[in-house]
């Protein structure tokens, strides 16, 4: 069942806040949503590099807690907030794992795609869900499975994983597989394994369709693909892919949302869905077509 929270009332709720970078200019905005949170009942907890990165700019009336790993706010905590961008709220999803925490994202950012609650809408955003009024939406993830443990805190996106020639002198060939079946051999300068929610992110920028979030598909798009017949390809999300990286280089660079490793060209990706999905608060009065037309001008006649 889609979960839905209209009309359930939260009187005290704990609420984790995470970022990463503060600049002056969001200093002031950080201090009125802390009033905010601690005026109506809210027990908080903040990341403690983003506390750290406050430099004592910003008050609170009662001392937070701290946290700073994914077992210390998993069973404590109602929602995470992501303060700042869309890379911001990636790092969010992948701290709050499997634990189920609902993440809502708070644009401090330019274009904003997840983090959907303005700066500017803040106020009214928390007494919205102090009165319930928003959905949960689950979001697939993609998990790598070989190799494991490359990435902290875990092998999983939310957007894409990506694999990215190592220079730009190197040409790639990508071997891919879709349950043991030959897809193709890719001769580009990548390759992006995207989520339906990914799909509006790099894989849109390489011409990769846009799919809506409750698609069960995963978007495989080649990077400045050398044969001009190859296009992406929308899969189901329940196979199993395996990539093989080849060339003249013997390392490459391979991504998860944000998360950069260099894997050696004999080492083998296995990729699948991950065995959950993560809880993407939204406002009831936001739509992902409205966010379509909104952040991206999406169908905006420029005649007009």
């Amino acid at each position: 069942m889609h979960p839905h929270f209209q009309g359930k009332v939260f009187v005290a709720m704990k609420i984790a806040l995470f970022g990463k970078n503060v600049n002056a200019t969001i200093i002031l905005f950080i201090q009125e949503m802390i009033d905010k949170l601690q005026e109506s009942n809210g027990v908080t907890l903040v990341y403690r590099p983003f506390f750290e990165n406050l430099g004592g700019n910003v008050q609170f009336r009662e001392m937070p807690e701290f946290f700073s790993s994914p077992a210390e706010i998993r069973g404590r905590v109602d929602f995470l907030f992501s303060i700042g961008g869309d890379g911001t709220m990636l790092d969010a999803v992948a701290l709050v794992g499997d634990s189920g925490i609902p993440v809502a994202g708070i644009n401090l950012g330019r274009l904003g795609f997840l983090s959907g609650i303005s700066k500017n809408h803040f106020i009214p955003a928390i007494d919205a869900i102090l009165a319930g009024n928003f959905i949960l939406e689950k979001r697939t993830l993609i998990r790598l499975v070989s190799p494991d443990n490359l990435f902290y805190p875990g092998n999983l996106a939310l957007n894409d994983l990506t694999i990215f020639k190592p220079n730009v002198m190197n040409m790639l060939i990508i071997k891919t597989w879709i349950n043991g079946d030959f897809l193709n051999s890719y001769y580009a300068d990548g390759l992006i394994v995207a989520t339906p929610t990914g799909s509006t992110a790099y894989s849109l920028s390489c011409t990769g369709p846009i799919i809506t979030p409750d698609s069960e598909n995963f978007v495989i798009t080649p990077i400045a693909s050398h044969n001009l017949t190859v296009r992406p390809i929308v899969v189901r999300d329940d196979c199993e892919i395996r990539i093989r990286v080849e060339g003249k280089a013997s390392e490459y660079v391979l991504s998860l949302d944000s998360r950069i490793e260099t894997v050696d060209t004999n080492v083998e990706l296995v990729v699948r869905k991950a065995e959950f999905k993560v809880n993407l608060l939204r406002l009831a009065d936001k739509s992902f077509f409205e966010t379509l037309r909104e952040k991206m001008n999406w169908g905006l006649d420029s005649r007009s």
